[in-house]
């Protein structure tokens, strides 16, 4: 009945109409936290997300994989409840955990009824603070992992992944991939999982947010309440990534009838002041879907792959300017010949008016539509914090797309297009390319 329950409120968020305005407040903690809250009391229900800065890059080499199988474990017994405990109690308060891993960061979701917060935040905790890693779940989820990585051995896009990390950040941690190796991950120990637990849920990296049915007062108490006993401070952190971006082409042999090829050149921070051009830019590119310039030109007009894109990825120790392309074995080479030539004409030419009136209502005109959602709004809140970002960010946005103008996008084309440092990872069995 309480799952239906929720069920019915969930879909009941999601159908609400888009708020034109989100207020944000900030909310303090006695000890210290900080958290941005939406309050929403038309429904009884409450999203909070949490956002520590560690991730997968804090793994040693011969620990990789350590901190993507403790995330994978949280769920799976915590104080005294084993695995099977913890899933009936969360399924009895209709509550619902999440728990993601990625290069920076741990990603924790929630999800509650009010009439069960108390319940439903203790169980949570007892994930974050007091996780078990029981032999026998610690053995189930490593099989799973071992099992995903397996596969994506025989995954072209993965490959493409694993030797595009290992060219460009070298012995940097970004180079590993966050699942480890087969051979680190089988010998990872429950003190493994423990001290990767330590060091990666830590009060003095954590980003807070909650969107929903509680008050200032009820979020304050319920920070000091969840997040108070873990470590106060975590490890340092690794440095910036010396990016190596050679140009040229590199191919990984692989057995299969169509290439995959992942690109790259460096790429901008989110909080340099020419990121809004470059975001329009980008979206020019290859990052506005069927109305981009990759799209069109090298599958609308030459029919060369069923999707491109680029977009700009941002760690906290790399930027970089990336994108993605599938083809034939016989026409990658001519795909990617395509691209390097729309690289070279956005530098040389910039980009018309049109274009960038057309881009600039595009990304005002969907804003709001990430809105949809308690949870969503909830990850907006933190990523917003993650990146810096003012607290009246979701008000001003707008405006900082639209004051974006013509001479800035081509000032910022010729500030970051870089042909030289356009480099390509094929994994296939490319017909006719120049490998280097």
């Amino acid at each position: 009945m309480i799952k239906r329950i929720l069920l019915s409120l969930t879909l009941t968020v999601l159908a609400l109409p888009l708020r034109a305005e989100v207020q944000i407040q900030e909310v303090t903690s006695p000890g210290g936290l900080t958290a941005w809250l939406v309050e929403d009391h038309s429904i009884p229900f409450t999203a909070l997300e949490l956002r520590f800065r560690s991730g997968a890059r804090l793994d040693a080499a011969d620990k990789a994989g350590a901190s993507n199988l403790m995330v994978g474990l949280l769920e799976e017994g915590a104080a005294d409840r084993d695995a099977r405990a913890f899933a009936r109690a969360t399924e009895d308060l209709a509550a619902s955990f999440s728990y993601d891993l990625s290069d920076d960061f741990v990603s924790v979701s929630a999800k509650f009824l009010t009439e069960n917060r108390d319940q439903a935040i203790a169980l949570l905790r007892d994930s974050l603070i007091q996780p078990r890693f029981d032999a026998d779940a610690v053995e189930r989820v490593r099989q799973q992992v071992l099992s995903g990585i397996l596969s994506d051995q025989k995954s072209p896009r993965d490959i493409a992944s694993v030797s595009l990390r290992t060219l460009v950040y070298g012995d940097h941690p970004y180079a590993r991939v966050k699942s480890g190796t087969i051979e680190t991950v089988s010998a990872l120990t429950q003190d493994d999982l423990r001290a990767a637990h330590q060091n990666a849920l830590t009060q003095d990296r954590v980003y807070i947010s909650a969107v929903g049915d509680i008050s200032p007062q009820d979020l304050s108490a319920l920070m000091g309440e969840l997040l108070g006993n873990l470590p106060a401070t975590g490890p340092d952190l690794p440095p910036a990534a010396d990016l190596n971006l050679p140009g040229g082409v590199h191919v990984t042999e692989f057995e299969t009838p169509q290439s995959m090829a992942l690109f790259a050149q460096p790429g901008i921070k989110q909080e340099d002041p020419d990121f809004f051009a470059a975001y329009v830019l980008d979206l020019i590119l290859g990052g506005g879907g069927f109305e981009s310039r990759l799209m069109h030109e090298v599958r609308e007009k030459r029919g060369l792959t069923y999707g491109i894109y680029s977009y700009l990825a941002d760690k906290d120790g790399a930027q970089m300017w990336m994108g993605s392309v599938a083809s034939g074995n016989e026409r990658i080479g001519q795909a990617i010949q395509v691209i390097r030539d729309e690289w070279q004409k956005l530098l040389d030419q910039g980009v018309t008016e049109q274009e960038l009136q057309d881009a600039k209502t595009y990304l005002t005109g969907a804003y709001p539509l990430r809105f949809d959602g308690n949870g969503n709004i909830a990850q907006i809140l933190v990523g917003m914090q993650v990146s810096g970002m003012p607290i009246d960010y979701i008000a001003t946005r707008n405006e900082r797309v639209n004051a974006v103008t013509l001479a800035d996008v081509q000032r910022v084309a010729k500030r970051l297009i870089d042909p030289a440092k356009l480099t390509f990872v094929v994994v296939g069995q490319p017909k006719g390319l120049i490998a280097n």
